[in-house]
């Protein structure tokens, strides 16, 4: 059962029409006004001027500041614990350790509930148990962030380790089949693939490793939180504002409507900003303390409490007949995970669904680590999987001498190759002609170490690009029509800086013949309409069917005031369509009354509609993913191995693109964040210790302005007929494929295949030439 199968076996159906009547595709799918402009992101001038307030930004009365002190053992027990200098230290209103805390309830891990948006079961700060290097042990309150973390350097712990599972070579020899992979089976097999791979007539069979990695967005981890009473409110920075709330009152013993939490601008989030320990250790100090209490992590502080992408160990073998058909397509692997909670590095999922052959297996493990609980990270799973699957098929194309496109459009499958699904809308090849011609691939020459500029050589590489497409249910709008013919959208959904609430109030605006400016989006804030979280690339098309119900009841609700004397009197919903801030009939638009005009009549000074969406029935009937053509170009150095990206273009397939402006944004950005898990980035991991060696940005390498060449960025534009507006995720998969390309373009530079990331001047100087 899939993880969207799952949140709608407790979703509660409000709405029992599918946002599809009958079939019929949505007629603002294919128009051309605001929907698909280059819009300017609403909220962008009052970041630039310092005026949107963020979760470490917001000022309360008597407000304290918190610090964490962590612990330096992977796995054992507190011996000792003295607190006496630190709450001696000046400022210092508060230490709070295990002894002390109040008393909660562990977090619902995530997937173990729709609602759950906690990255761990483990109790927090509530005995002397230590999991892994970097658990909070004690936290200052202090007057000034200042004083609190001077204070916590007085805490004085000891500790009785106990043996502990940090090795991953060590772990993976223990490796076990969770039961399933992120609501997926763990294993799918299709014929005899190993049989298959031996009588091929071109095979590979290669193992590939990718590190770990880590969240760096630009703002830190940060909460605001203060006690109302029994209530308690939260100014966060979340990607799950609902989830954090529903968890927040498990935690503490309260119902859900007693938890607020407020989260309206989000510094990046990619994965990473959901509920840690942060957050419910401030709240529980408030508590305590009966002050508001700000906590906002060090760079050190989120690598050592919030999770990222874990390690994998993976391996493709395909075996292909003469006509460069697949007989057998292998993925298997094992990637580094905690008992403590549910979330693997889904790696085998491209290999599911992406290409055609005659026998198929997948099938993943996990090793069990006493370690911080790893959790999504943009792309989760696809980034590292891709980059195994493409880099073989990139190998496969060598050993058959044929172009690596080529390969790709003989195995282009005309169903899902391990469901039978028909697929929604698949439009991959077109990706690769359009990117190709426009990159240049005609250029590329197939013989490694062929183009050289000086100490420069320069190579050619491409992958494919994939996501799944999510649609979650649960997520309900509101719509206030007032008096003067303006519109307010309220949905408690995410801004995390990809442009929700502009991409929202253009689609409201369109679907309601208003100006754009004649319509706010309200967002962010649990006191709003249910929303669904950010992530999974799933958020656009979850607001927007609910925005589509909303819209179309009030168009019922705008027909029973329009009455006998309205020129729209005697129309059905189906009848009419919204145009120049009223509605009017489809095929006699003369047939118009204005909203303003309407209200007036009717003596009211607002209509207001709220309804949930549509259960996603669409996910149970197609296959359905984002795809895209990723096309890089390197220039390596023949004397010190550094690589240079000098050119990258990505080809999306991705539906209808909602706005053009922030949806190249968004595909570039995921594109960047592949030249980083490519090159640069990795978490130094100390298998003695459990100790992440480079909490920092000085030594953990995001791509700088340096790193980014020109990105150019294409999509094919076509409208998915079985979702929201035609619209698919984009947030996710501009990352993807991206490792294997740079890889790929790598091997044509230098003729030097390199399988584990990241594609370091030292793996390419120490690599044996092939």
């Amino acid at each position: 059962m899939s993880i969207i199968e799952k949140a709608m076996q407790t979703a509660i159906r409000l709405t029992p029409e599918s946002w599809l009547p009958g079939g019929t595709p949505d007629p603002l799918m294919y128009k051309h006004g605001l929907i698909g402009s280059p819009v300017t992101r609403i909220d962008g001038r009052l970041k630039v001027e310092g005026k949107a307030r963020f979760a470490a930004e917001v000022p309360l009365e008597g407000m304290e500041y918190a610090a964490l002190l962590y612990s330096s053992i992977a796995r054992g027990r507190i011996a000792t614990l003295d607190t006496t200098e630190a709450e001696a230290s000046p400022g210092v209103t508060l230490v709070m350790t295990h002894l002390n805390a109040p008393r909660m309830k562990p977090p619902p891990v995530i997937m173990s509930s729709p609602k759950a948006a906690g990255p761990s079961d483990l109790p927090i700060m509530q005995d002397a148990e230590i999991h892994w290097n970097g658990q909070p042990v004690a936290l200052v309150l202090a007057k000034t962030q200042e004083q609190a973390d001077h204070a916590k350097s007085l805490v004085r712990v000891t500790y009785n380790a106990a043996p502990a599972v940090i090795s991953f070579d060590e772990a993976k020899t223990h490796a076990r089949t969770p039961d399933s992979i992120l609501g997926e089976e763990p294993s799918i097999e299709i014929g005899d693939a190993e049989a298959a791979l031996k009588q091929a007539a071109f095979k590979v069979d290669l193992s590939y490793r990718t590190p770990r990695y880590n969240h760096n967005a630009i703002e830190l981890h940060a909460a605001t939180v203060a006690w109302e009473g029994d209530k308690l409110v939260v100014h966060d920075a979340t990607q799950m504002v609902n989830a954090t709330a529903w968890t927040l009152a498990q935690v503490f013993g309260l119902k859900e409507a007693q938890v607020r939490v407020i989260s309206p601008y989000v510094g990046g989030g990619f994965g990473g900003k959901g509920l840690w320990d942060h957050q419910i250790l401030a709240a529980a100090a408030s508590r305590l303390r009966g002050r508001p209490v700000r906590i906002m992590l060090s760079r050190e502080g989120v690598f050592r409490i919030v999770g990222g992408r874990t390690t994998t160990e993976q391996r493709v073998a395909l075996g292909a007949k003469a006509d460069g058909t697949l007989a057998a397509l292998i993925h298997t692997g094992v990637a580094a995970m905690t008992t403590h909670n549910a979330c693997p590095e889904q790696f085998t999922f491209p290999a599911r669904h992406l290409y055609a052959a005659d026998t198929i297996k997948v099938a993943q493990q996990v090793a069990d680590m006493d370690m911080l609980a790893n959790t999504f990270m943009r792309a989760p799973g696809e980034s590292v999987g891709t980059y195994a699957l493409e880099c073989a098929l990139d190998e496969l194309a060598e050993a058959m001498k044929l172009d690596p496109i080529e390969l790709r459009r003989r195995i282009e499958p005309e169903k899902d190759p391990t469901s039978g699904a028909a697929f929604s809308s698949r439009n991959l090849v077109e990706a690769y002609r359009r990117g190709a011609e426009k990159f240049g691939w005609d250029q590329r020459i197939a013989t490694p170490r062929s183009r050289r500029e000086g100490e420069w050589l320069i190579g050619m590489g491409c992958a494919t690009a994939t996501y799944p497409y999510y649609r979650m249910p649960g997520g309900a709008a509101r719509i206030r029509l007032t008096a003067d013919g303006r519109a307010l959208v309220q949905m408690a959904s995410h801004e995390m800086g990809m442009g929700t609430a502009t991409v929202q109030a253009q689609h409201a605006a369109e679907r309601l013949g208003l100006k754009f400016e004649d319509v706010t989006f309200d967002y962010g804030d649990t006191s709003l309409p249910s929303g669904t979280l950010a992530g999974g690339s799933s958020q656009t098309a979850s607001i927007g069917a609910a925005v589509i119900a909303a819209t179309d009841a009030l168009t019922k609700e705008l027909l029973k005031l329009a009455g006998n004397d309205s020129p729209l009197a005697g129309l059905k919903p189906e009848e009419v369509e919204a145009r120049d801030g009223g509605l009017c009939k489809c095929d006699e638009p003369d047939r118009w009354e204005s909203y303003v005009s309407i209200l007036q009549r009717a003596k009211r000074d607002e209509v207001v509609c709220e309804v949930e969406a549509p259960m996603p029935l669409e996910v149970q009937k197609y296959s359905m993913h984002s795809y895209g053509a990723q096309f890089c170009e390197v220039r390596v150095s023949d004397v010190t191995g550094e690589t240079r990206v000098s050119r990258f273009l990505g080809s999306f397939d991705a539906g209808r693109i909602l706005n053009a402006k922030l949806a190249a944004s968004q595909f570039k950005g995921g594109i960047i964040m592949g030249l980083g898990l490519a090159l640069t980035e990795e978490t130094l991991f100390d298998e003695r210790s459990g100790r992440i060696m480079n909490p920092s940005l000085a030594e953990y390498h995001v791509p700088v302005h340096m790193d980014v060449p020109v990105i150019d960025v294409i999509w094919n534009d076509i409208p998915d007929p079985h979702s929201p507006l035609g619209a698919r995720g984009i947030g996710e998969i501009g990352i993807t494929g991206v490792g294997a390309a740079v890889a790929n373009a790598v091997y044509n530079a230098t003729g030097k295949r390199i399988r584990e990331l990241p594609i370091t001047l030292d793996k390419l100087l120490l690599a044996d030439r092939l």
